[in-house]
């Protein structure tokens, strides 16, 4: 059924191929085109032109812009007859083979889920992910039947591009980048760009096409001197002045807030060298630093330290003629040709497109940790979408173990993603981590060569905080999923001793009472008063017999409790919060508000699910159950030693009110040990003043002299630390 026009295109489909690939099985190329053509022989596109058109280009795409092999070719031709026709799987097994069939089945699943989902559905990219793991292949030929549609946009209705175009720039650009797929990542961009924004396109587009003569010749003018160099030293090597793509220029503008006029890097230099002995990129290099002054700071070496997606370069920026700053980048010719093609050329040196066994390991890892770390749809959806904004499209630091192993990671890391890339566990017990030799905090952000250690503590587990800093989506999975699995726990844990204590007082329960208990205390549903119960934040025993009292507290009592929660996060933090373990390490830790613990207090610490440690007095009656419980979880905290400095700590006196009381207990305050008062606040009802005095004292001690004292001036009734228990 060939005509002249079909013969043309076969002719030209061999003739690339035979530029391309070197050794072809023609005859399955032939017997794929002629299978697909009389497949589509009735079908014709949204442009008018006969089906068969689009998977010739897409066939076309891989011989010539990602040279793969024949198999690649014939199922690029292939690829639309299991969606668009009747023909099945198995026929097209038999009819050609399963490797083939199998790259069609894996194109054609992927485009069904993109298609029937939105582009945030987990089962998309599932199903998308699961493909690549069989064959490369699959996922080069789902790139080349993109670029061809995004190629032929035009014909769609104006809906149809926008959401085509946002599906481009959501999944196949961040793949594309990932897979070191640069000009076919470049393309899909600048033409999602034109789509979504085609305002900003436009104008980019014509002030690069109005300065293009300029470009050009300051381009000419900055390579002279280098070629003239490279000559002398006998180098075999090809160099061009690159313009950057319309959608990095946007993107620098937005990111930087500068006009196109000033941007500084529109087009970079690069220096492509005929040999297989890197050390010549260097030898450039020092060429070209002898020639332009290079700018501090802006020298990478892709080379010694390729990015995750096996990239390899040397980029620098100098000064160029008319001191404008002018990005180079070296490479060898297959550097050069990872840089472009990526994982095709990868695999093509590698002659094998089918991953080897680690390979396929470290994928359905990554697979299985993302689907297995969510426990419901809503939370799959968000954190498949986070894994690949975090993991697909980030520029890296690279930073380094105290035995100098190299680990890389996204920008914008912190020590606990650190802590997670070296292991499971050490991420778990995080406690503390050096960077470059110092205690640094654990949200700190690292930066390239950053040496990194992580201290553990076999106590130590994740806790909330984590979340809100970590970047890597292995390190928020883990996270999340062990906070999962503790509340869990945690959960069971405390309605098993809140049912173990009502039996033991002889207290029957129903539902509704249980949810006035709840609601009386201020939580919001069962599963957190529960999770109180089993972290001590309240006294089980206490809350089931007491009086009953009014639903709400009384302004006074309100007012009294807002006045503690001030004054003891004051002394708190004067005191510089507390030690853990002897140390002032990062560690979240909170106050128990069943004990209130403030400056003075002999305190230890609770180490709880996912809430850090929790710090209570040691004669609270809450940690006394917790310590016969879980004796384990009990870490010794501290106040920082204050010898030599003071901490405020408030006193609660009540007493007649008469002339010169305010007086005497000024004189008194101050005489014992030069004490200075911070505040007072006394008011007076019938006779009868109250109120409290915060001072300034260095240890408990000093605060009981100061308290016995003030007890014995005529008219004082009652003298205490000023506190507030639940």
């Amino acid at each position: 059924m060939f005509t002249t026009r079909y013969q043309r295109m076969y002719n030209n489909l061999i003739e690339v191929c035979r530029k391309n690939l070197g050794n072809f099985d023609e005859n399955l190329i032939r017997k794929a085109f002629d299978f697909a053509l009389e497949a589509h022989k009735n079908d014709l596109r949204a442009s008018g032109e006969p089906y068969f058109d689009h998977p010739y280009e897409v066939a076309m795409i891989i011989a010539k812009e990602i040279p793969l092999d024949d198999v690649s070719i014939a199922a690029a031709l292939l690829h639309d007859v299991l969606e668009d026709t009747e023909i099945t799987l198995d026929t097209l097994s038999k009819q050609f083979n399963s490797t083939i069939a199998d790259i069609v089945d894996g194109v054609t699943k992927i485009g069904g889920a993109i298609r029937d989902h939105d582009a945030s559905q987990a089962e998309s990219y599932r199903k998308l992910l699961l493909s690549m793991v069989k064959d490369i292949r699959v996922i080069l030929v789902k790139f080349a039947d993109r670029l061809h549609n995004m190629r032929t946009l035009e014909f769609l209705s104006r809906e149809k591009q926008i959401r085509i175009a946002k599906e481009t720039m959501q999944i196949y650009v961040p793949f594309a980048h990932r897979f070191g797929l640069a000009q076919i990542r470049w393309e899909l961009e600048d033409l999602a760009f034109k789509y979504l924004d085609p305002e900003a396109y436009e104008d980019i587009r014509k002030k690069l096409k109005a300065t293009r003569r300029e470009r050009e010749a300051y381009i000419k003018k900055t390579i002279a001197p280098i070629k003239e160099k490279l000559d002398e030293e006998g180098l075999k090597y090809e160099i061009e002045g690159r313009p950057k793509h319309f959608y990095s220029i946007y993107r620098k503008m937005i990111t930087r807030g500068k006009s196109f006029d000033e941007i500084y890097d529109l087009f970079a230099i690069r220096i492509i060298l005929d040999t297989e002995n890197i050390y010549e990129c260097y030898t450039v290099l020092g060429i070209i630093t002898q020639i332009y002054s290079p700018v501090p700071d802006r020298l990478h070496d892709y080379i010694a330290l390729p990015k995750s997606n096996n990239y390899q370069s040397i980029h620098t920026t100098v000064i160029g003629p008319d001191g404008k700053m002018v990005e180079i980048q070296i490479r060898t010719r297959r550097m050069h040709e990872i840089a472009e093609r990526g994982v095709a050329a990868h695999w093509k040196y590698k002659n094998s497109y089918r991953p080897s066994n680690k390979e396929i390991e470290e994928w359905a890892d990554w697979i299985r940790d993302i689907f297995e770390s969510v426990s419901n749809r809503e939370e799959a959806n968000r954190d498949i979408i986070e894994s690949f904004k975090l993991n697909l499209y980030q520029d890296e630091i690279y930073v380094f173990t105290p035995k100098g192993d190299l680990v890389v990671l996204p920008r914008g890391a912190t020590p606990v993603d650190f802590a997670f890339k070296i292991h499971t566990k050490v991420g778990f017990h995080c406690i503390a981590a050096k960077v470059n030799g110092k205690m640094a905090p654990l949200d700190q952000k690292l930066n390239s060569g950053d040496q990194v250690e992580i201290i553990t503590s076999k106590n130590q587990t994740p806790n909330k905080s984590w979340e809100k800093f970590v970047v890597t989506s292995k390190a928020k999975q883990e996270i999340r999923k062990w906070l999962r699995q503790e509340e869990n726990k945690q959960v069971e844990e405390g309605k098993n001793y809140f049912n173990k204590i009502l039996k033991k007082l002889k207290i029957h329960i129903n539902n509704d009472d249980l949810l006035k208990l709840i609601h009386k205390h201020k939580f919001d549903n069962l599963n957190e008063f529960y999770k109180a119960v089993a972290t001590g934040s309240i006294d089980v025993e206490q809350i089931l017999v007491q009086k009953p009292e009014p639903e709400t507290k009384s302004i006074e009592d309100e007012a009294k409790a807002l006045d503690f929660e001030k004054f003891a996060d004051t002394a708190r933090e004067q005191v510089g919060g507390v030690l853990i373990a002897g140390d002032k390490l990062d560690i979240l830790h909170n106050f128990a508000k069943c004990c209130n613990p403030i400056p003075g207090d002999e305190i230890l610490g609770f180490i709880t699910r996912g809430e850090g440690v929790k710090i209570h007095r040691k004669n609270c009656k809450n940690l006394e159950r917790l310590m016969k419980l879980h004796e384990g979880r009990i870490i010794e905290v501290s106040w920082p030693n204050t010898d030599g400095n003071y901490f405020i700590a408030a006193i609660k006196i009540v007493g007649e009110d008469r002339p010169g009381m305010l007086s005497e207990i000024s004189q008194t305050i101050v005489n014992t040990q030069n004490t200075n008062i911070k505040s007072v606040n006394f008011q007076s009802h019938r006779s009868i003043f109250y109120g409290t005095v915060s001072v300034n004292v260095k240890n408990l001690e000093h605060l009981n002299r100061i308290i016995e004292r003030l007890k014995k001036i005529p008219g004082i009734e009652t003298v205490e630390r000023f506190e507030v228990t639940n």
